[in-house]
């Protein structure tokens, strides 16, 4: 851990947390033991586990360029932002629109401690402690801070495969209800296999919810949105670019994304 962070008493270092073990696999140094020991436990069972994370964040690059480019969009809502990395939303809109507004939302107690402290939270990059759970506090504090009032993308990248589907869909559909239309919804999502199966349950052993779902299920998240081709694909297959090598394009993976405008 960056020994300039200073951690809250809130946090155990024993306890295995979503956030760290994805920092883990991505090579990060925001991670505890019980964090590495879960993050080998997994890819144990599923080797390519690290690999889809790294696809993810390519996939995040990739999909934030395409917004605050092409799509046009300002304003960004990223909900289960997790640990910040390299090239994180805020980065790569930024660049493209110096005052595209960025809130990352979570509650993960290291997240945010990281968050605050090593982000560049001028009057457009914001960090809001939320519980995806209980949306309309999250929703509200969000409208405060950049305003509801003009479209948004929304990002919740490996997170709902963290819910049942009763809190999932429910809070897909809270959320997209609020967003004024020419919002975006951008998902990725873990699929499903025996060997996704098996590491699912090194997660509940540890008190985490795991559900894996089809791609299929995966796109009724996307219900009364267009999709924006080409529509829910393995990660590697959403708007590829030299960054994606071509091998990788091909083989597929299960890790799944898709977009969709609120019409």
């Amino acid at each position: 851990m960056d020994p300039e962070v200073k951690l809250p008493a809130s946090v155990n270092p024993n306890v295995p947390s979503i956030a760290r073990v994805y920092d883990y696999w991505l090579g990060g140094k925001d991670n505890f033991a019980a964090d590495r020991e879960m993050g080998d436990r997994v890819k144990a069972v599923v080797p390519e586990m690290p690999v889809m994370a790294y696809h993810n964040r390519l996939f995040l690059r990739r999909v934030v360029r395409y917004l605050a480019g092409e799509a046009g969009i300002e304003r960004f809502l990223d909900l289960g932002a997790g640990l910040p990395t390299m090239e994180n939303v805020h980065e790569v809109a930024q660049k493209i629109n110096p005052a595209a507004d960025v809130v990352y939302v979570d509650n993960d107690p290291v997240a945010l401690s990281h968050a605050r402290a090593l982000l560049a939270t001028t009057g457009h990059t914001h960090v809001v402690d939320g519980d995806l759970r209980r949306p309309e506090p999250v929703l509200a504090e969000a409208d405060s801070l950049i305003g509801l009032d003009r479209p948004i993308a929304v990002l919740m990248l490996a997170m709902l495969h963290f819910m049942q589907d009763d809190d999932a869909h429910r809070i897909v559909r809270t959320v997209m209800d609020a967003m004024p239309a020419g919002s975006y919804l951008v998902i990725s999502h873990i699929g499903d296999s025996p060997e996704l199966r098996k590491a699912a349950s090194f997660y509940r052993a540890s008190g985490t919810e795991a559900v894996l779902r089809s791609p299929e299920q995966i796109a009724k998240f996307f219900d009364g949105l267009e999709l924006v081709p080409p529509g829910v694909v393995p990660l590697p297959e959403w708007h590829p670019d030299e960054s994606v090598p071509e091998l990788d394009r091909m083989m597929g993976m299960a890790a799944i994304c898709g977009v969709g405008i609120k019409r």
